[in-house]
């Protein structure tokens, strides 16, 4: 596992990203956790720094298809 900072939205409490991998981890409030593999370093900045992380998530992860797993 990956470290994570804490974020503020309604649905992910933190996010972690390796570059070296280009891994970026969601933690979900309800303690789900999640990796998404080949996410460029600028989408994890954008993020972090999204008004709306849910939808954020959303239309610039979940909709450009990057493969995940669940982990937890």
């Amino acid at each position: 596992m990956m470290d994570r900072i804490p974020v503020s939205s309604s649905n992910i409490a933190s996010v972690g990203y390796d570059p070296l991998s280009s891994i970026l981890e969601i933690e979900f409030n309800n303690g789900s956790i999640y990796q998404y593999s080949e996410v460029p370093e600028h989408v994890y900045i954008g993020l972090v720094n999204a008004s709306s992380k849910g939808k954020y998530l959303d239309q610039n992860i979940k909709k450009q298809g990057y493969p995940y797993t669940q982990v937890r």
